[in-house]
């Protein structure tokens, strides 16, 4: 017996470089996403997810790709604004977790 394919929200990260290379070409983007930078968008995503809510998810990773086309703050790397995205992902989930402490 075979196994059935997993599903897509379930791919590695790496498995997904095709597909954004497909989307990038489409849409004319010279920049190639490898599975580290994938990596960094899911990881947003999943904090955020988290964090705030699950909606907030792809809001998330389009400002993300705000940020980093118009390189806010100046010279800020995709890493840091990912990492300051996620960062006030987990505070939000953080505040909102001690106040029903309360």
């Amino acid at each position: 017996m075979t196994t059935p394919p997993r599903p897509a929200h379930h791919l590695p990260p790496e498995d997904l470089t095709d597909w954004a290379d497909a989307v990038a070409r489409l849409f004319g983007l010279s920049e190639r996403l490898d599975a580290t930078d994938i990596g960094e968008v899911l990881d947003v995503a999943r904090d955020v997810s988290r964090g705030v809510n699950r909606p907030s998810a792809p809001l998330s990773t389009f400002l993300l790709g705000v940020a980093v086309a118009r390189s806010v703050p100046d010279g800020a790397d995709r890493e840091s604004v990912a990492a300051e995205i996620s960062r006030l992902g987990l505070q939000v989930r953080a505040t909102a977790l001690s106040q029903e402490a309360e």
